[in-house]
């Protein structure tokens, strides 16, 4: 897969967690909004001035690579740090960093304000995101500077870390679906050892990477980049994060859209059964691709029974023996897992996916490998970016739920009837919160926003991530007269980058000049 196609397709998988935590979905008990819709903190963070320069290369945990290119049509992007509470109950106390991005608006005698991106995760890192998207969004760029960030956890951003690099090598080439009570075991003291290493490499910072406090820096940022506003684009996780934010700051909201949506009413498990159905969903999409071209494709079967056959029995023959990979690495079961579901977040991964089964029938795992190897953050030169990190250490911070091996082990039968191919890693990944040291905040957040602005929320009933239902669940849950839903009959996580002119004229025509469209509207 070429790198950028891979980075970009790591950004948007961050949302699944079949190694970690939970899915990111989650309660009715999140903090009331506050009185004052501007943020709390002592004066010399609400009136800090951002330091714009020339952008570094990427960090370590942000993936690494080289400096970000030129702008579309020449310039150079700006990187800044903001300085935020660590904690914000105790505004007054200890800051962290936030690393920013930013591209000026092309035109600025039409300047509408700053429009902030989060690209999802939990964990995704926006300062190497946004570059990595930058033409897709180069029609905004006319009237808006484009500003991302990393999140606090997460990138240059007081990094959640927690285990070296060969040791992640070895954690996720485990077997993550265990057959026996030998297996249980090894997964649990690796889980153990997992949240005992997180703790030790970043455990002052454990208890605050939350998605509350990440919205309070949202209206932070705001002040500090000097718009009335915030002009937000939330894709997945980041849909979440937007709501969040538009319950705590309503009269702050200005035109924000969401894109791949987070279903904010379903809890942990509700939310894992739901990506299982929508991974399977996609995969039947794909398979069903197969049989339409015939013999163009690779894939032995004629029907989609036969190819999802296929993969099944190529899935339980690496349970038994993993084939070669890259290197000295080997293709386990889990990984191959994991590359299917990476190559499902875009119909244009499809290609990878039919190449990398195929391949892997005749006893060479490298391509399933790397796509497993995106989906974790790895580099080729061996070394992780923070993304599993810091999503383990959202999720596992913002929901209650503590599911044990023998509590996820019961529900097995309900997630294995929802997917063939994906249930017995997403009904085992209800655990991955259930040695974590830190308790959790809520059961799902409120998003509630009366008084908010319109927000366009985007649904793709393809999505295999963020399943189609989140979109009305989110609409509903933002309250009458605040959500505005469209629809894109499509495929992959994501609707605005999705190929459809019909879902970028709607998203460009509210962004650009406030026209929001009728609720309802469908794509195709």
């Amino acid at each position: 897969m070429p790198t950028s196609a891979a980075h970009r397709a790591a950004l948007l998988a961050a949302t699944v967690v079949l190694l970690a935590a939970g899915c990111s979905d989650g309660g009715d008990d999140a903090a009331e909004p506050p009185k004052e819709s501007g943020p709390s903190g002592r004066p010399a963070l609400t009136a800090q001035k951002l330091s714009w320069a020339p952008c570094p290369p990427p960090s370590a945990a942000e993936g690494g690579g080289p400096a970000p290119s030129a702008l579309p049509g020449g310039g150079a992007w700006q990187c800044s740090f903001l300085q935020t509470p660590l904690d914000w109950s105790k505004p007054e106390g200890e800051t962290i960093e936030l690393a920013l991005i930013r591209a000026p608006a092309r035109d600025a005698s039409r300047r509408i304000g700053s429009l902030v991106f989060n690209f999802g995760g939990p964990g995704g890192s926006g300062v190497t995101g946004l570059p990595s998207f930058a033409e897709d969004y180069e029609t905004l760029r006319g009237r808006y500077d484009l500003v991302s960030f990393d999140p606090r956890g997460v990138g240059r951003s007081d990094p959640v870390e927690c285990l070296g690099d060969r040791e992640l090598d070895a954690y996720y080439a485990l077997d993550f679906t265990p057959d026996d009570a030998a297996e249980e075991r090894t997964l649990s003291d690796a889980q153990k050892k997992y949240a005992a290493g997180c703790e030790k490499d970043s455990g002052p910072s454990l208890p605050h990477v939350g998605t509350e406090n990440a919205a309070r820096d949202m209206d932070l940022m705001r002040r500090v980049l000097g718009d009335e506003k915030l002009h937000y684009f939330g894709i997945s996780y980041g849909t979440e994060l937007g709501g969040v934010y538009a319950h705590l700051f309503p009269k702050n909201v200005g035109r924000a859209v969401f894109d791949a949506v987070v279903d904010p009413e379903a809890g942990v498990e509700d939310g894992a059964l739901g990506q299982a159905k929508g991974f399977q969903l996609a995969l039947d999409n794909f398979a069903q691709d197969c049989v339409d071209r015939g013999d163009e494709c690779t894939l032995p079967g004629s029907t989609v029974a036969e190819i999802e056959t296929f993969i099944t029995d190529l899935l339980a023959s690496l349970d038994k023996k993993p084939i070669a990979g890259i290197g000295d690495r080997k293709l386990t079961q889990t990984q191959a897992t994991n590359g299917i579901a990476q190559a499902l977040y875009s119909k244009e991964f499809w290609t990878y996916l039919e190449q990398g089964l195929d391949a892997a029938e005749g006893g060479d795992g490298a391509l399933l490998l790397s796509l497993s190897d995106s989906m974790n953050g790895r580099s080729q030169n061996g070394s992780y970016s923070n993304i599993q990190a810091a999503n383990a250490a959202i999720n596992c911070v913002d929901f209650k739920e503590r599911y044990t091996l023998g509590q996820a082990k019961e529900r097995l039968g309900e997630f294995r009837e929802a997917s063939p191919v994906f249930g017995d890693f997403m009904g085992w990944s209800l655990a991955g919160c259930s040695q974590w040291p830190v308790q959790g905040t809520w059961e799902h957040p409120d998003v509630s926003a009366p008084g908010s602005a319109p927000i366009l929320v985007v649904g793709n009933t393809g999505d295999p991530a963020t399943p189609y239902e989140g979109a009305r669940a989110m609409v509903n849950a933002l309250g009458k007269g605040v959500g505005v839903e469209l629809t894109y009959e499509g495929e992959g996580h994501g609707a605005y980058n999705g190929g459809s002119a019909c879902v970028k004229k709607a998203v460009d025509a509210y962004l650009l000049d406030g026209k929001v469209p009728k609720s309802g509207t469908v794509c195709k």
